[in-house]
């Protein structure tokens, strides 16, 4: 690295550190124009984090969409000097201005700003004048929203979007009719932030709400921008890539071949890890979207130097647009949005069996341990790894569908669920001396589509019951959570068929077999499998009914506790003998149950860690025609809006965390939502993956577990956008500067000088309209390309010396205006009664 550069020792930086270049060298961004980039440089962003044992570093390149090729060369080039110090380790991102990666957007909470110029010449002006202001900024995007200089002109706005007219003492927002109440909230912000940050506090804002304006503000905008037109333009729906197109993978190979470079297509969606080897580099398409170059750790030296070269060439052959993002892996290190387009991703360090080690990057860090219940109610890390909110000790109440409404179980059939019929769980339990419910839907394969209709029907208003505090909790057949089967104590049997109703007797067959899965009452499962031999498993215990005998077969790979809870079960299944036998040593009876012998699974069952199970939030979208999920990545409670509905996905189960805001449409069509996010997934995820939704203010454990850290309190003290909008405090400067300009160039007549007396009977001349001196120093425009000037031509008489003349009645039509002198102190700070006479208030 060149020393000139400025660059400290690299093991001295930590967190979030920017350079911008200028005059090519790396020149250190101060941390309070943190989130600010002018549009003419290009930047070097350094994120480096470490979460417990593990690091994670990504280098990104900001190319702004005025900068020259030069800096965008040089930016470029120091990104990959900086992953070369710190050893091929960072995920390295090419960024172009306006089309910034989430992982980029996450650093800045409180937005990002784009400013006209280049840091040599425009900090150094905003330093000096911090007042010297007077710009306009388009506010758009969610989490962390974006602002934009533009033209200082009404033809900026739009009716669906928030403007922020920066007038230096005073910040105005103006809220288009269109815009939500997140855009407002986020945009308000956004003002605090530049009025503490940049201003130090020393400015105003004011907000300009089209339902009910403030006529001071609305004159201070007509003033710097003209009059308002009658109507302004719809807004610009944001062209971005859907989830479908995401999952549009296609997976490329690089290798030379004879001195030239070969890109070859070896595999399309779902991708597994094995088509990755560690000799060669690789290009994977996210649809257009997002391009990846991996890097294997035997690539050579030169190879790995050119891979942003590669990534660059490859979009250029494909067409795509040049705002492409890039993001560079190196194998081993690679960044979790890149292995979650993975089916399974095994870590090189990842333990098999059920003590892996607990490692998730949200949460706080877990040494592998046995799980002890008694653990959950003070660690909600704990939970939410576990996927247990408790023990499964509360009040359970079970009703199943009948005729489309729910009709209570017997309590001694609690557990028993058929795969013909749907069923709703009420889970109730006590968390901190408060009242919690969950409310478990559990849907049969062979259910009729009626009944699951009626069983989310019936899961609503049994919400509905309980003013909409409970967690629901979609189950499909097979796929039951970990908590579900601990409420049931072990007794929890899934029949494949039938409905199991009183008063309709389906015919049960002579012979069932199920295979028993766990090892105590909190994860123990007892399912129907088809009754023929090549559904038993050496790792298991299954219990084999007949019309005169229940066998109790225990396979080799099967543990003394798993043999005790097959033993309670059995009990339930079949009221026959029972009799236990061992694998190998079955008698002849046994198999002819089954249909005789045949091959079935005897390898040693290997439990792996999840595939990818570092957490990911998403905002959901809104009403809309498209499937965008906007994701917010390093995220917090903080990032949890309460207009906004957020998908949290944990790999194993998916969270919806409904915000008390959030629209009637987005909270109806959620469930809906999230299956489409499975289904559309780039990995090929699980349909019946669990899908639990969170209401705000009554999240379990098991959600807010997967957050850093969590205020149970947040909501009570949360501020609403009307409160943040009435907390604005003073607004004296706003008034100040509203009565400058009633009052601008406010000057008497030279007693010399006097309108002229036109001829008997012609109608007084009206002087020449002039435009008011523009609000900051910067010389005026002349009168004509004002944009002001037909505004105050309309609202008051000027002289050829700017001089006011008070309105007054005319007598008669040929009677001559009369321009009276009045002393300005005898204008400023007057009650409308204290003015003089005849004048127009």
């Amino acid at each position: 690295m060149d020393l000139d550069s400025g660059l400290p020792s690299i093991d001295m930086l930590q967190g979030l550190q920017i350079w911008a270049i200028e005059k090519m060298k790396m020149v250190r961004v101060p941390e309070k124009a943190y989130g600010s980039f002018f549009e003419g440089d290009c930047y070097i962003i350094l994120h480096k984090e470490k979460s417990g044992r593990d690091v994670s570093v990504d280098i990104h390149y900001w190319i702004g969409r005025d900068s020259a090729v030069d800096e965008q060369g040089a930016a470029a080039a120091y990104t990959a000097q900086l992953d070369s110090l710190l050893g091929d380790i960072p995920v390295q991102h090419r960024e172009v201005q306006g089309y910034e990666s989430d992982v980029f957007k996450s650093y800045f909470k409180k937005g990002i700003i784009y400013k006209k110029g280049s840091l040599a010449s425009g900090l150094k002006h905003v330093e000096t004048n911090m007042y010297d202001i007077q710009r306009l900024l388009h506010i758009k995007g969610k989490k962390p929203v974006t602002a934009s200089e533009v033209h200082l002109s009404w033809d900026s706005f739009n009716k669906g979007e928030v403007f922020l007219l920066d007038l230096g003492k005073v910040l105005i927002q103006w809220n288009g009719p269109e815009a939500n109440l997140s855009e407002k909230s986020r945009g308000l912000a956004l003002a605090r932030n530049i009025r503490d940050g940049e201003r130090g506090g020393r400015a105003q804002i004011g907000v300009v709400d089209e339902d009910h304006s403030s006529a001071d503000l609305l004159q201070i905008m007509e003033t710097v921008l003209g009059p308002r037109p009658g109507s302004l333009q719809d807004a610009v729906k944001e062209d971005k890539a859907d989830e479908f197109q995401k999952a549009n993978l296609r997976l490329y190979h690089l290798y030379e071949k004879d001195a030239d470079l070969v890109v070859q297509e070896i595999a399309t969606r779902p991708l597994t890890q094995d088509l990755l080897q560690h000799e060669d580099c690789y290009i994977l398409d996210q649809g257009g979207f997002k391009i990846y170059v991996w890097r294997g750790h035997g690539s050579s030296k030169e190879e790995k130097k050119a891979a942003f070269s590669w990534a660059v060439g490859f979009i250029q052959a494909k067409g795509y647009p040049a705002t492409t993002n890039v993001e560079v892996v190196n194998d081993g290190f690679e960044s979790t949005m890149f292995k979650q387009l993975f089916q399974q991703w095994t870590e090189k360090d990842q333990m098999e069996g059920p003590g892996w080690a607990y490692n998730l990057a949200k949460t706080a860090k877990v040494e592998p341990m046995k799980f002890d219940v008694t653990h959950l109610h003070g660690w909600p890390e704990l939970a939410a790894e576990q996927r247990m909110v408790d023990d499964g000790s509360g009040k359970v109440e079970v009703w199943q569908i009948e005729d489309l409404h729910k009709k209570p179980v017997d309590p001694k059939k609690y557990g028993q669920f058929y795969g013909g019929g749907c069923y709703l769980v009420l889970y109730t339990y006590q968390k901190s001396g408060r009242t919690q419910f969950i409310i478990y839907i559990w849907q049969g394969r062979h259910a009729l589509v009626d009944e699951v209709m009626a069983s989310t029907l019936n899961a609503i208003e049994l919400d509905h019951m309980y003013q909409e505090e409970p967690v629901q909790v979609w189950v499909t057949m097979g796929r039951e959570p970990r908590h579900f089967l601990a409420i049931f104590k072990g007794r929890l049997i899934v029949f494949q068929n039938g409905t199991g109703r009183d008063g309709r007797a389906d015919p049960e067959p002579d012979i069932r077999l199920f295979q028993v899965r766990g090892t105590d009452e909190c994860n123990t499962k007892t399912s129907e499998v088809p009754a023929r031999a090549s559904s038993l498993n050496s790792n298991d215990v299954f219990l084999l009914s007949t019309s005169h005998i229940c066998y109790l077969w225990c396979g080799k790979g099967c543990s003394g506790d798993e043999r005790e809870m097959a033993r309670m079960v059995a009990d339930i299944v079949s009221h026959k003998d029972k009799q236990t036998v061992l694998e190998g040593q079955e008698p002849h009876s046994f198999w002819e149950a089954l249909g005789g012998r045949a091959p079935y699974a005897s390898d040693k069952r290997l439990q792996k860690k999840p595939s990818s199970c570092q957490p990911r939030l998403f905002q959901c979208p809104s009403q809309t025609d498209r499937f965008v999920l906007t994701e917010t990545v390093f995220f917090s409670q903080d990032d949890l809006d309460e207009d906004d509905i957020m998908l949290l996905d944990t790999w194993e189960e998916v969270f919806l965390w409904i915000g008390k805001d959030s629209n009637t449409y987005e909270k109806r069509e959620s469930v809906a939502l999230a299956r489409e996010y499975l289904k559309s997934h780039p990995a090929g995820r699980d349909p019946a993956t669990p899908i639990i939704v969170v209401k705000q203010g009554h999240e379990p454990p098991t959600f807010t577990g997967w957050f850093s850290f969590w205020d149970p309190y947040k909501w009570n003290n949360g501020t609403s956008y009307e409160e943040l909008k009435n907390s604005l405090g003073d607004v004296s400067a706003i008034s100040e500067m509203t009565m400058e300009l009633n009052n601008i160039n406010l000057l008497q007549w030279p007693p010399d000088k006097g309108p002229s007396t036109p001829g008997e009977g012609a109608p007084a001349e009206a002087p020449p309209a002039m435009a008011p001196k523009p609000l900051s120093s910067e010389p005026s425009s002349s009168p004509s390309s004002s944009p002001s000037s037909s505004y105050y031509s309309s609202h008051s008489n000027y002289n050829s010396d700017m001089s006011l003349v008070p309105k007054c009645p005319v007598a008669a039509a040929t009677a001559v205006p009369t321009a009276v002198p009045i002393p300005r102190e005898r204008l400023i700070n007057k009650a409308v009664e204290d003015l003089p006479e005849g004048l127009d208030p």
